[in-house]
């Protein structure tokens, strides 16, 4: 399956990407098939998304697809049909925090 998947800005420049990119997921399309293409795909992006030992989310990354935070499921959930579909992206982004 194809996958599209879209970064924060700072992603992209590490990743060296502009706009969103397309990926080859294998198996179900979960959070963890999704960020394995990706680290796969861009292993530059290794441990800024997710801890390497852990695989657990970083605190200031966020996940969503079709308007819903997916950012605290399961990383085994699947993924919304429209994103395993590739009608929706599935979207990185970087939380922002402060007062």
């Amino acid at each position: 399956m194809v996958i599209r998947v879209v970064f924060p800005a700072h992603l992209r420049t590490l990743a060296r990407v502009s706009g969103e990119v397309e990926l080859e997921v294998a198996g179900p399309t979960t959070q963890r098939s999704v960020l394995d293409a990706v680290e796969a795909s861009y292993p530059m992006l290794r441990g800024t998304i997710r801890d390497q030992v852990t695989l657990r989310r970083r605190p200031f990354v966020r996940f969503f697809a079709c308007g819903q935070d997916l950012s605290h499921e399961r990383p085994d959930d699947p993924l919304p049909d429209a994103v395993a579909a590739g009608a929706e992206p599935y979207l990185i982004v970087g939380a922002m925090a402060g007062g």
